[in-house]
Parts: structure tokens; sequence; C-alpha cells
């Protein structure tokens, strides 16, 4: 089952169509069980429906009644009560969602049945059925559409204060609701719908910001799809830094097979982020300034055998090389930091070049050595806060020396040093420039709980 769900993972995260000019590096495919939750908490808990239904008022009823009935007419027809209802969705593949709501009406109004005037109470049980598409996809966002909506009803129960009550009177007022009420509730449901529309698109179209180097814009790439399983959602991921300059990725979606049924059985939502988008905001995130420091203990426990190790590779008779003193260190980010994703592994493959050098007091500066270090970093991936979070641990470093004015040419012996150094030093600095993670979009508010992220090859996968 597992490699069931892993396989579905695939597919889906490829399975939208590619969207021309748009940086889809996100995808999402939320359950019905989610959708259902998402839209009974925005019609029914937070009380927008029973909101619209208040105020509720239907037409009179006058019959004149004939040679056996008596006159009846019924006034001031109007919405008491409304029960709490309760909401299901169906999905309709390639079509949108079926929303189910059943719901107990008490209606109350002033009746004058032949020559006696009494209160009409009425408690009607209606389900309502519609159909929710969206179309018209422009600049993020789309349109709702609610169509083919239709009322079922079911029990009633009409009485007067008095409690006597023909069947010609009952068979009257039932047959004049079931006639009047879908062309007064079916309009509520839809003026509902367009605002649960604005409210969850809004989700799907924020800016987040990335600590205080830029921001992350996400927004739809295009219309919301439906599968037999899901409801999928590409967007559209612009990663920006501070001044305007926009951080380019090419992270266009690609079709593939539909989603293996049976995977969001059990989970609300699945996130998919692919790599190159990753490392865009990466790329943003881990803009360090140089780092310059004091080559002491105090700086690096190491510090006293590197200078010591240098100091041993001068060459023999160099009457130019300075004596042991006080070294300066500076690290410098080269290029762009490279996150590559494989199955159940993440690394981080980053430059830096290191300059070992001495300033003496109104001389020139000496640099001892200038070194290209290649680092391979281990990543570890996790989701808090409603970001993704990266801890960074240096795996392996390649030195390659670039320069020395003192005539150093052999650095063999250095690379434990200098990864005690990078440990020590620059892995902090790394760590504590994604210390705020890299933020997911709260998409149509679905809690971000009980996780789990998967690392397959080029991507990410976050199961909620």
């Amino acid at each position: 089952m597992k490699l069931l769900k892993l396989f579905g993972m695939v597919v889906f995260c490829g399975l939208l169509s590619p969207t021309q000019g748009s940086l889809s590096g996100l995808s999402c495919a939320i359950s019905p069980k989610a959708i259902q939750q998402v839209m009974s908490d925005a019609i029914i808990h937070d009380g927008l429906l029973q909101k619209h239904l208040q105020g509720l008022v239907l037409p009179n009823i006058m019959s004149d009644g004939g040679l056996l009935t008596t006159p009846t007419i019924v006034t001031g027809l109007h919405l008491e009560r409304s029960h709490m209802p309760t909401l299901s969705i169906a999905l309709l593949p390639g079509i949108g969602l079926q929303l189910i709501i059943n719901i107990r009406l008490d209606l109350r109004a002033d009746s004058l049945i032949g020559l006696l005037s009494e209160v009409i109470f009425i408690s009607l049980d209606v389900t309502i059925t519609t159909n929710i598409k969206c179309t018209n996809f422009e600049l993020g966002a789309v349109q709702v559409v609610v169509d083919d909506c239709f009322c079922i009803f079911g029990a009633a129960k009409i009485k007067l204060l008095s409690g006597l009550l023909s069947l010609s009177v009952h068979d009257l007022v039932l047959n004049h609701l079931t006639a009047t009420l879908p062309g007064l509730l079916c309009p509520v449901l839809d003026i509902v719908l367009k605002i649960v529309n604005i409210q969850l698109m809004s989700t799907v179209d924020v800016v987040l910001p990335l600590g205080m180097k830029g921001t992350v814009h996400y927004r739809l790439a295009g219309s919301p799809l439906t599968s037999d399983s899901s409801l999928l959602m590409d967007l559209e991921s612009t990663v920006q830094q501070v001044g305007g300059t926009i951080i380019p990725h090419d992270s266009y979606a690609s079709a593939l097979p539909p989603l293996v049924d049976g995977l969001l059985v059990d989970s609300m939502m699945v996130i998919c982020m692919r790599q190159n988008f990753l490392n865009s905001m990466l790329a943003l995130m881990l803009q360090i300034s140089p780092h310059t420091f004091p080559c002491t203990p105090e700086a690096f426990s190491g510090a006293n055998q590197l200078r010591d190790s240098i100091t041993a590779l001068y060459p023999t008779g160099c009457t130019s090389c300075p004596a042991a003193g006080p070294l300066s260190i500076r690290i410098e980010c080269v290029g762009n930091p490279l996150l590559l994703l494989e199955p159940n592994k993440a690394t981080v493959e980053l430059s830096v070049l290191l300059q070992v050098f001495i300033k003496r007091p109104n001389g020139p500066i000496i640099n001892l050595l200038l070194l290209k270090a290649d680092l391979n970093l281990n990543v570890r991936l996790s989701i808090s806060r409603s970001s993704l979070m990266l801890t960074f641990s240096l795996g392996r470093i390649a030195l390659l020396l670039e320069s020395s004015d003192v005539g150093i040419t052999d650095i063999s012996n250095l690379k434990p040093q200098f990864f005690k150094l990078l440990a020590e030093t620059y892995m902090p600095l790394l760590n504590a420039a994604v210390v705020a993670g890299l933020p997911l979009p709260n998409l149509f508010k679905i809690p971000l709980i009980r996780l789990q992220v998967q690392i397959l090859k080029g991507l990410l996968v976050i199961v909620s």
C-alpha cells in the first residue's frame, strides 16, 4: 500500500496540464473529505447560510375557496428558524463539485381559514442540491458558477395554534411552498457560494515573506480541476527579492496519467513542491554577506592547529613568508546553492571562497591561502508554523587551491582543519539564514497537521 501511495504522489505531481508562462512550482490535491470540511466550516459553522436565510419572506397564499371549501388566506409567511444544516459534497470529474445541503426550516404566518384567524406553523425538511463549476480563469482568479440547483422536500408538518387543520389546507400550503421555495433558496445559496469562493480564493493568492530577503507570491496558474478522487490545483510561484528582482526558476507542470485512486483516502491534502522552485527560494534566503573573523580559539576550536599547519607549509628558505602571527579568515559564498532531491534524501551543493590572510599595520594584505571549497550539505526537512523548515549539516568538502602569496602549493593536509572551521563558523550562519523557513500557503485554510514529508527525485511531497 505504501508503494502504491508513493507512486500516486509521483503521478499527481505532474498531473496538471502545462501552463505556459507560469512558474508553477507548487501543486496540490485536496481530498473530498477536506473539501467537505472546508465547505461545511464556511457555509454552516460560520453561520453564513443561516445569516443569508434570515428575513426570508414568501408570497402570500390565497384561495377563494369553492362550493365545498372555505376561503384560505395566509399572509406574512416568513422564516422563523433554520435548524443546523448538514452538508455533503460529491466530485464531478472534469466538471466540478456537487453540493448537497439538508436543512429543516421553521416558518410562521398569519392565516384566515374561513372565518377563523389563527397563527399557522410550518416545519419542512429541504434538500438543496447544486453543481459548482469554476470558469473564466484570469490572473489567478476563477469565477464560480452555480447551476442545476433544485430542491427536494421531505417531511412536512403544518399546524394551527388550535391544532385543527384540514387536509385541503395542508395540501394547499405545501404545494405553495414546493412551488416558491426553490426560487428563493437557490439564489441565497448562489450568494453564499460566491462569498465562500472569495474567501477560499484569497488563500491561493497570497504574498508571503521570505525572511527579510524578499517574498514568494502564490496564485492559481489555471482553473482548478476535479478527478475521481480529488480537487487539483496548480499554483504559480514567483520568488522576488527586495527591490523587485525576480529569482527565475523553470518549474512548469507536465501532464501525467490520473492520480492513483485511494491516495487521499486517509489524508486531507497532498502538496507537491518542485526542486527548481525550492532552489529559487533557497538562492534568495542564502544570500549571506562575506564573513571575516580572526583565526583564534574563540572563533573556532581548531584555530591554533590551522595556524601551525599553514606555517609549516611555507616553502623552505622563503624570506618573504611572515612569521607566525594573527591570521584572519574570510568566507564568501560564490554562485547559487543547488538543492538536490533524491529518494529519501535532500542535499545542498554550495561553493565558498576561503581566504586566509595577514594584514600588517599600515601594510599590505598577505594572502597565505585563497581556496575554493565545494560543500555538500545534508538537509533535514520538516514542517513547522506553515513553513518548510531546513536544517543543514556539513557532509563533505572538496578544496581547491586558487592562489598563495607565500608559495604554498600542497593543501592536502588542511582538509580536516577547514572542515572543522566551516562546521563551526559557517554552518551556523547558513542555518540562521533559513531559520524562518520557506513559507507555504494556507490552502483553503486546511491545517497542516499530522504531516508526512516524502522526498522523491526532484520533488518534495507533503501529505496532511
